[in-house]
């Protein structure tokens, strides 16, 4: 099964200029714990609830604040013709819970995938893998306000 067949299609996004307020605002309203953000159509990075409390809010910065001096930069992502299994092993080896999909013809952002929809999409035991891998400790993420 393709990535593209168990997606959420057409996820909200945040542009790098909005303010930390907005990207919050938006994932309540989704509730969702993060965000891709987008310059245009171009997938330049992702922003977390925990890149808002931990890279923003802890180190001082307001709700004004852009997005771009909390999001992660640093992006993983799959395409929407890969095949479920793969994406799973690729969220388990990055320890993430939800990947942006882009299209491997124009390179644009068309989709999220999430565990949870792994989990619906026929291949639980795809959704198992990726869990391992994110529920493993350590790992390549970092809270520091440092950039990658």
């Amino acid at each position: 099964m393709k990535v593209s067949e168990c997606m959420t299609r057409d996820p909200d996004v945040v542009n790098p200029d909005q303010p930390i307020r907005e990207a919050a605002t938006f994932m309540l309203q989704d509730d969702a714990g993060s965000m891709p953000v987008c310059d245009g159509d171009r997938l330049v990075g992702m922003i977390t609830d925990r890149d808002i409390a931990v890279r923003a809010v802890a180190a001082g910065l307001g709700p004004d604040t852009p997005v771009r001096e909390a999001m992660t930069d640093h992006i993983d992502y799959c395409f929407d013709d890969e095949e479920v299994e793969a994406v799973a092993m690729k969220m388990s080896d990055a320890q993430v819970r939800r990947l942006p999909v882009i299209s491997r013809d124009d390179k644009k952002l068309v989709g999220i995938v999430s565990l949870g929809d792994l989990s619906r999409s026929g291949k639980g035991q795809s959704a198992n893998v990726a869990l391992e891998g994110v529920s493993d400790p350590g790992g390549q993420h970092s809270q520091s306000s440092e950039r990658r």
